[in-house]
């Protein structure tokens, strides 16, 4: 997922991301208004150890997000 399609998604993403890791406040999410390397940077602060794991499942999100919008394409290509 590129940064455009993250940031298309920030919605959808704010509130999965807050359910998993509650150490990231509205203000956190505000920081970092729907860019990437805003969020990493925000995960940094308030995970510090902690941020390779945030990244990566930041990252399989993602992953998760293209795949889905990938089959949601072909499906409607194949009508």
């Amino acid at each position: 997922m590129n940064k455009e399609q993250f940031e298309g998604s920030w919605q959808q993403f704010k509130g999965e991301v807050k359910k998993k890791w509650g150490q990231l406040t509205d203000n956190d999410l505000l920081e970092a208004e729907g860019d990437y390397d805003k969020f990493l940077g925000v995960v940094r602060k308030r995970y510090g150890e902690q941020k390779e794991e945030v990244e990566r499942w930041t990252e399989d999100w993602c992953e998760r997000q293209a795949i889905a919008s990938r089959k949601a394409t072909e499906s409607r290509n194949q009508m």
